[in-house]
């Protein structure tokens, strides 16, 4: 049996010149793509937020460039950062061997980027118009929730906020009006005063309840100088006892106001105006509102404090993001695009804000307002409404006692249901979205219902029955259907289902980044701006990667 040879092994080797950390690096590597990229973006926004003066800083391209690739390697946490630069080669090599700490790492994280991410972002766009990876023509927009770096069970519902403000307020008007009742025989001066003060008519607040604090300090003080006075003159003890009673119930409900109510009117206060039109928020995050995630397909989970962040592709590279705070898509459109306009003149670098040629959504972008705004940017807007696919397929078409199959007379503005029952103009109703766009509706209703052998398959109201007639929105549907039933519109709706949704999957699921760690809806932004980056740049390498390796297959045939 022949001896065992084994290559030299000797860890106190010296050797002549010390290694070249690029020498390490494969010729390949993602983080040669993640730092050749870095390089060639303008980063002067973030260079103009370091002050003159003072001890040296890290440099912010070696930091973006760190942080980056981190994002890309699954590694968010800045002490799982810190610990790379000391161990692993290739943080050592783009780093420089630079080794800030975590403190470091998260403060320039959270802080530096705060208000330039979006710049940094637009100037790698930048690049990868340059590159010809994206035109920015054709754009696929949605979105979806992202975890808050919250507590599941810490939370403030707005009905649960407004009920308890009511009793609140009950409890303040009960007392201040006991008072005036107790004061008002023997003290019109300061008794003739009554609750409108408080705001019957208007809300209480507690700036109201504050000056009421001091009346009743003024009161308190008159109570206790008369009770002084009658003692003094030995007035009859019946009068000095009532006297004394009317001054202990004033100072107790003082107390009360100022020790109880007072602070939880205000902390009601304070929870309305964090609130704003949200119907919930955290208590850990105040600016991220509890939304519903889905389990896992069409299951509903769990509610918790989310961000709603919506992005848009083109060729799977993320063109543009943007976080909301409300969970419905066809509330974000709007600023979503705006974003988008200001991103693409930075990439782009025109001086007139444009938007994408063809824009592609789903049903939740199908509103009147989206379709207006969309229409005016003269887009070809392929989106879809509620009602789409079931008129695609004729559910709707067989529908007799639907509203949009009802036969309509023009001249006479009316509609004429399956019984031969006449639907005449009754109004026209406006009301208000959540933006503040203003609907408007013309309402319909049957001249009767009564005896209607139909009645139970046509409505279930015990009145009449009424229909909402949205002309205008009417109009939006039939062209978006045309659009989207033609040729281009169905290469669209394909082209869509590997766009956007396999670019939720990589981050979600490859990049396991479901969660956002810092705090605050700017700093949120942030991690969304950062994932993002490390998506394209993923993006590209991997496009690299398969064009090299298909020429070596080509060579080797």
């Amino acid at each position: 049996m022949s001896e065992a040879v084994f290559k030299k092994y000797d860890q106190h080797q010296m050797s002549l010149l010390p290694e070249s950390l690029e020498d390490l690096i494969p010729e390949r590597h993602l983080v040669r793509v993640v730092n050749e990229m870095i390089d060639g973006m303008n980063i002067d926004s973030l260079i103009s937020t370091y002050k003159g003066g003072g001890t040296s800083s890290y440099h912010p391209r070696m930091m973006i460039k760190v942080l980056v690739y981190s994002y890309t390697q699954k590694k968010y946490s800045s002490r799982e950062i810190a610990k790379a630069l000391r161990e692993n080669i290739n943080y050592m090599w783009i780093s420089g061997r630079n080794r800030p700490d975590f403190r470091t790492i998260n403060t320039f994280r959270s802080s530096r980027l705060k208000e330039c991410v979006d710049n940094v972002f637009a100037s790698l766009l930048e690049l990868l118009v340059k590159e010809k990876l994206v035109k920015i023509e054709d754009y696929f927009v949605d979105g979806t929730k992202f975890e808050a770096d919250a507590k599941r069970h810490s939370y403030v519902w707005k009905k649960t906020m407004e009920r308890n403000k009511g009793i609140v307020q009950g409890k303040i008007k009960e007392l201040i009006k006991h008072i005036e009742e107790v004061n008002a025989e023997e003290e019109k001066s300061y008794g003739s005063r009554d609750l409108e003060e408080l705001g019957e008519s208007s809300e209480i607040t507690s700036d109201k309840i504050r000056e009421k604090v001091k009346e009743l300090d003024v009161i308190l003080k008159e109570s206790v100088k008369k009770t002084e006075t009658l003692e003094s003159e030995k007035v009859e003890k019946e009068a000095t006892k009532k006297s004394k009673q009317q001054s202990k119930q004033i100072s107790k409900t003082k107390r009360q106001l100022e020790r109880h109510l007072i602070p939880k009117l205000i902390k009601y206060e304070t929870q309305e105006k964090i609130l704003g039109e949200r119907n919930s928020y955290s208590r850990t995050d105040p600016e991220a509102t509890f939304m519903r995630l889905k389990n896992g397909g069409r299951k509903n989970g769990e509610l918790r404090a989310c961000y709603n962040v919506q992005m848009g592709t083109e060729n799977q590279y993320i063109v543009c993001y943007s976080l909301h705070q409300n969970a419905s898509d066809s509330t974000t459109m709007i600023s979503h695009m705006e974003k988008l306009k200001k991103l693409i003149m930075g990439a782009m670098k025109s001086k007139e804000p444009k938007l994408p040629m063809n824009i592609s959504a789903d049903a939740g972008y199908g509103s009147e307002e989206n379709y207006e705004y969309l229409e005016k940017a003269e887009v070809n807007a392929y989106v879809k409404y509620n009602t789409f696919e079931k008129e695609r397929r004729g559910k709707n078409n067989s529908n007799e006692f639907h509203k949009d199959n009802l036969p309509y007379d023009a001249a006479r503005d009316e509609y004429k249901c399956p019984s031969d029952r006449l639907l005449k103009y009754k109004c026209t109703e406006t009301s208000k979205t959540q933006t503040g766009y203003e609907v408007t509706k013309r309402i319909y209703e049957c001249e009767s219902c009564a005896d209607c052998s139909l009645r139970e398959s046509c409505h279930k109201s015990k009145d009449n029955r009424r229909i909402e007639i949205n002309e205008k929105l009417r109009k939006y549907r039939t062209k978006a259907r045309e659009l989207l039933l033609s040729e281009t519109g169905q290469t669209y709706r394909k082209r869509r289902n590997t766009e956007i949704e396999p670019t939720f999957g990589d981050i979600k699921q490859n990049r396991q980044y479901r969660r956002i760690r810092l705090r605050g809806k700017k700093k949120a932004n942030i991690e969304i701006g950062l994932i993002s980056m490390a998506h394209n740049l993923i993006k590209m390498w991997s496009e690299q990667m398969n064009r090299f390796n298909s020429k070596l297959v080509a060579v080797a045939h």
